[in-house]
């Protein structure tokens, strides 16, 4: 078998987890009462009340003389990994090599097992290079954790190439391998190369179990590919396999988020018809598809139902018709569906809290949201960031400022730390009050903790500074953001091309607008508009037609807006011929003229009746 290159080695591993630890380690110890059964059983290490037992073994293990074997200190370390003490394992792994124990692959594989589950995985590394360095070849467990290490962390990529490179080197996976790496595809979204995946584990005879297909049906659900999954729902059956309450719930999740709602009764129905039991998942699956309808009628009833099949509503699905509620501007229904959850014993959430603050302050009821922000302090509910920010911006819509700044203190004080959407949200609030200097010094603050403002933020700033007048320093700012390295989008154009346009400054927003094409954008419906309005009211319409007419170019069809926009200008520099020609046009389009327009065409008419009485 090949050895691994340093490449290999030098990976960046991570964290992975607890269960699979445990896999590991009894894996290892199996392996190491094969290797020593040829000299007979070994001492019983494998059971301990609690890890001071195993210690105090260890110690009597270490002083003998001769000492234990390797594979009698390896079953005792697995015991410990067993019990999720990683840190004595590391420990005594150090004391076996100072009084003279040669380590082996098992031990060794347990020792990188134990760096992974406390987060020095570059200290696993360490140890995987020693085991090449001694000559020590690494096993398929070995390099199952280091893989299953690096999707826990969400580095699939480099989980798969590491699988790859193991192939190559000669190391055949197991079926514990081919599941992490099928389950790093998934989370990637890799929904093609997992498919293809699980057809390799066929192939090279792993037959996927019920798990292995409800994995890759869940992703295939994730991404929107419902017909592939009820293709894999179909082979599962086939092969005399029948899922499972997990497959069935994400199936039925995602035919409910694509509007299916027949297809998924059609699926419960099925489910019934097996004997799969629905449990409060598939229940609360679908009390949310009808709530998003605006069907909460139904979704009471299924709440009904559940009752009568002895399954208890829980804090999920009362957060689901409290959301519904309040989205429908019902808050006092909400609030009922909260009190309906406390006499049945169920405390609210910060979820079911945060909604019904929210439904507050969407009917600018934000005085009776504090009063639940207060209420779930009180009732020893923490609030999330979520909360203060859903106040906060309560508060800046209401145009209390000061005491969406107040709150925003007292996050520092109590509360959890303020994101960007905290920032973002009360900077806006500033510039909508004009109270510039404010929101400079709460973007210093933002700084100040170390968070780098989004393209949200940035947007924002560049917004509230042209509408306070700060156009100038609006435009410093887009040069400071150009120049930073934060990609560029069109919205931070659109907002300076119409603060250019507004202030007069035409050419300045001209040539921002050649610029979009410099920075690989392309102009959207309200750039064009912008830039369009902008020359008619510096009495440049055959320019403004001229952008108008070259908007198809970039696929970005005039709308009603621009028609208008275009008509009216024409109209206010005389060119009564086109203005009609191209009211015309836009009556054939479909599109309708606004009151301005109107006004200016009837404006028109009664002047040509009066030339003519004259």
């Amino acid at each position: 078998m090949g050895k691994l290159n340093s490449s290999f080695i030098l990976r960046s591993i991570v964290n992975f987890n607890s269960s699979f630890s445990s896999s590991v380690a009894t894996h290892i110890e199996g392996l190491s009462r094969n290797s020593m059964s040829a000299k007979g059983s070994p001492k019983k290490h494998d059971r301990f009340d609690n890890v001071d037992n195993a210690l105090a073994v260890f110690k009597k293990m270490i002083e003998k003389h001769p000492k234990p074997s390797i594979a009698e200190f390896t079953k005792l370390l697995a015991a410990i990994v067993r019990m999720k003490h990683y840190a004595p394992v590391v420990s005594m792994c150090s004391q076996m090599e100072l009084f003279g124990v040669s380590h082996n692959v098992y031990s060794l594989s347990i020792l990188v097992n134990c760096f992974c589950q406390l987060g020095r995985i570059d200290f696993g590394l360490s140890v995987l290079g020693k085991m090449l360095k001694l000559g020590v070849e690494p096993d398929v467990v070995t390099f199952s954790t280091l893989i299953n290490g690096l999707c826990k962390q969400s580095q699939f990529a480099q989980a798969v190439s590491l699988f790859d490179e193991m192939v190559d080197k000669g190391y055949q996976p197991n079926l514990i391998t081919y599941s992490i790496i099928l389950n790093g595809l998934c989370k990637m979204g890799n929904t093609d190369r997992a498919v293809r995946f699980l057809r390799l584990m066929e192939e090279r005879g792993f037959e996927p179990d019920i798990v292995t297909y409800g994995t890759a049906i869940d992703c295939l659900c994730k991404n929107g590919l419902l017909k592939e999954a009820l293709d894999l729902l179909s082979e599962l059956k086939v092969k005399g396999n029948k899922p499972n309450i997990v497959i069935y719930n994400c199936l039925i999740h995602a035919m409910c988020n694509l509007g299916q709602q027949k297809e998924a009764i059609w699926l419960l129905n099925e489910m019934k018809d097996n004997n799969v039991s629905l449990d409060i998942f598939t229940y609360n699956i679908l009390i949310d598809a009808y709530c998003k309808e605006s069907m909460i009628f139904e979704g009471m009833h299924i709440v009904d139902i559940m009752r009568k099949q002895d399954i208890e509503p829980n804090v999920v699905t009362y957060s689901i018709l409290v959301d519904a509620y309040c989205k429908e501007g019902m808050v006092a229904k909400a609030e009922d569906i909260v009190d309906m959850m406390r006499k049945q014993g169920i405390e609210p959430d910060v979820v079911t809290y945060n909604t019904l603050i929210e439904g507050h302050c969407l009917q600018n009821e934000i005085d009776k949201a504090r009063g639940v922000f207060q209420l779930m302090i009180k009732e020893g509910c923490a609030p999330d960031i979520h909360s203060y920010n859903v106040m906060i911006n309560g508060y800046c819509k209401a145009k209390r400022l000061d005491e969406a700044i107040e709150l925003f203190n007292e996050i520092s004080r109590l509360g959890p730390t303020a994101n960007n959407v905290t920032y973002t949200t009360l900077m806006q609030g500033m510039f909508q009050l004009r109270r510039v200097a404010a929101a400079y010094k709460l973007l210093g603050k933002m700084f100040a903790s170390r968070l780098d403002p989004s393209q949200v933020t940035c947007s924002i700033l560049l917004d509230g500074l042209c509408k306070c007048g700060k156009l100038n320093e609006a435009l410093k700012i887009f040069h400071v953001i150009r120049n930073s390295g934060l990609e560029l989008n069109i919205i931070f154009y659109t907002v300076l091309i119409d603060g250019l346009c507004k202030a007069g400054h035409i050419e300045g927003a001209k040539e921002l607008f050649h610029e979009l094409s410099l920075e690989g954008l392309k102009p959207n419906i309200y750039t064009y508009n912008i830039m369009i309005n902008g020359f008619c009211k510096e009495g440049l319409p055959d320019e403004a037609y001229q952008l108008f007419k070259s908007m198809g170019e970039n696929d970005c069809l005039p709308d009603s807006i621009s028609y208008n926009v275009m008509i009216q200008g024409f109209f206010r520099n005389s060119n009564t011929s086109k203005a009609t020609r191209l009211l015309a046009e836009m009556v054939d389009k479909g599109f309708s003229a606004d009151l301005c327009t109107a006004t200016l065409y009837v404006d028109l008419l009664f002047r040509c009746d009066k030339s003519i009485l004259i």
